[in-house]
C-alpha cells in the first residue's frame, strides 16, 4: 500500500527535488504571468501547453528566436540581483525577431538550476513579465527543473523561447538595401548579455574565487562609470520594440548586435546574402569581417560617430584587450544598427530621437563586409 513504510525509503524531496516548493513557486508566479495576457491568450500558466489565439493578418509569417542570459547569471548570484536577468531574457529574444520586422506575440522562459531559491527564481519571472508587458508580449508558460548533480549549489542558467508575427510582405530581409544606404543605430545599455565571460575574469569576479572578495570588487564604485561595477555589469539589456514599431516600414536591414561577434559579425548579417566570418588579421583598417562570399555590398561605420561608454574602456585597459578583440568580443556601445534610404533619415530620427548616423553602406572592395575607421 502506498505509504505504508516510508520511515527510512528515499524520497524525491531527499533526492534534492522538492514537489511542494515547485507547487508553491507556480502559484507564486502565476498572477505575475497573468499580468502580461490579453484576450488572445486561451491558456497560461497551468496546463500542459499555452494557447495563443493569432490575430486577423492576410499572410502571416511565425517568428520565433530563443536564447540564454549567459555567464551574466554569475554576477547576478553574487550580488543576489536577479529581476534584472528576467528583462535581459526578454528583450534579447524580442530584440531578435525584432530585425525581421515581427511584432512579439508570446514568451516562454526555462530556468534550471539545483538550488535556486523560491524568492529569486519569482524575482526572475518579475523580471520577465515586466518586460513582456513593455514588449506588448504574453508569457504563457515555461519550465523550472530542478536539477541537482546537473548544476552546481548555486549556479543555475535561463533560457527563452519567444514568438512573433510578420506580415509577408512586411518582412525586413536586407535585399532592398543598396549602395549609399545610410546606417543608423541605437545606443546599448551596457554589455548587455554578451561578453561577460571575458569581462568577468578581466575583474576575477564569478571565476570561482573567494565570494566576499568578489562581492566587494561588484560593490565598488567606479568615478567614471556613476555607479558601481556590480550595477554597471547587470544593467538590463534594453528593448528597441517601443522606439521602433513606427518606422519599421522605412527601414531595409537591421542587426541585433548580440552574440558573438559583436559588432564586427553581426552587422554583415542584414545585407543581402550576408554571412558572418573571420576577422583577418593585420589589415590595417581596424576589425573588419569577411562574408566567405565574392565582392557585394559592406558597411563602413564611423568610429568618431558616437563616444564608446566608460565600462567598455575600463574592460580594455583593466585587461590590456586589444582593440580589436574589443570590437569582436562587446556592443561598444551600439546595441542596434539599421540601414534605410537616405531620403528617410529626417522622418525616422524624428520618430525616433535617439537614433543616430554611424556610418553607410558602400560597395564591397575586399573580404571585409564591416569596416571600421
Amino acid at each position: 500500500m502506498i505509504g505504508s513504510d516510508t520511515e527510512r525509503s528515499l524520497t524525491y524531496a531527499g533526492a534534492g527535488v522538492d514537489d511542494q516548493a515547485a507547487r508553491r513557486f507556480v502559484e507564486r508566479i502565476r498572477p505575475i504571468a497573468k499580468s502580461t495576457h490579453g484576450p488572445e491568450v486561451l491558456a497560461g500558466v497551468g496546463p500542459f501547453a499555452g494557447m495563443f489565439r493569432l490575430g486577423s493578418y492576410r499572410e502571416p509569417v511565425l517568428v520565433s528566436s530563443t536564447d540564454s542570459v549567459g555567464t551574466k547569471v554569475k554576477v547576478a548570484a553574487l550580488l543576489g540581483r536577479y529581476e534584472g536577468l528576467g528583462i535581459d531574457l526578454v528583450n534579447q529574444s524580442v530584440n531578435d525577431v525584432l530585425t525581421v520586422g515581427a511584432e512579439p506575440l508570446f514568451f516562454l522562459d526555462y530556468i534550471a538550476s539545483s538550488a535556486l531559491g523560491e524568492d529569486a527564481k519569482v524575482a526572475v519571472v518579475e523580471g520577465v513579465a515586466a518586460a513582456c508587458r513593455e514588449a506588448g508580449c504574453a508569457l504563457i508558460g515555461g519550465e523550472t527543473a530542478t536539477m541537482p548533480d546537473v548544476y552546481a549549489p548555486g549556479d543555475f542558467d535561463l533560457v527563452g523561447f519567444v514568438v512573433g508575427v510578420v506580415e509577408h510582405d512586411a518582412i525586413i530581409d536586407g535585399s532592398s538595401i543598396r549602395e549609399g544606404d545610410v546606417v543608423l543605430a541605437l545606443p546599448s545599455s551596457g554589455l548587455h548579455t554578451n561578453g561577460y565571460s571575458l569581462a568577468r575574469r578581466v575583474f576575477s569576479v564569478g571565476v570561482g574565487g573567494d565570494p566576499v572578495a568578489e562581492r566587494a570588487r561588484l560593490e565598488r564604485e567606479h568615478e567614471e562609470l556613476g555607479c558601481t561595477l556590480g550595477e554597471a555589469l547587470l544593467a538590463p539589456h534594453r528593448s528597441y520594440v517601443p522606439a521602433m514599431r513606427k518606422v519599421l516600414s522605412k527601414v531595409k536591414g537591421m542587426a541585433h548586435i548580440t552574440g558573438g561577434g559583436a559588432l564586427i559579425e553581426n552587422v554583415p548579417r542584414m545585407l543581402p546574402s550576408a554571412s558572418s566570418g573571420q576577422v583577418p588579421s593585420g589589415s590595417g583598417q581596424g576589425p573588419s569581417a569577411s562574408s566567405g562570399q565574392g565582392p557585394g555590398l559592406a558597411v563602413r561605420l564611423e568610429r568618431a560617430a558616437w563616444d564608446v561608454p566608460p565600462l567598455f574602456r575600463l574592460i580594455q585597459r583593466e585587461g590590456g584587450i586589444a582593440e580589436e578583440e574589443m570590437w569582436r568580443t562587446f556592443n561598444m556601445g551600439l546595441g542596434l544598427v539599421f540601414a534605410v534610404d537616405p531620403s528617410d533619415v529626417a522622418a525616422i530620427r524624428s520618430e525616433v530621437p535617439e537614433a543616430f548616423v554611424v556610418g553607410e553602406v558602400i560597395r564591397q572592395t575586399g573580404e571585409n563586409r564591416t569596416i571600421i575607421e
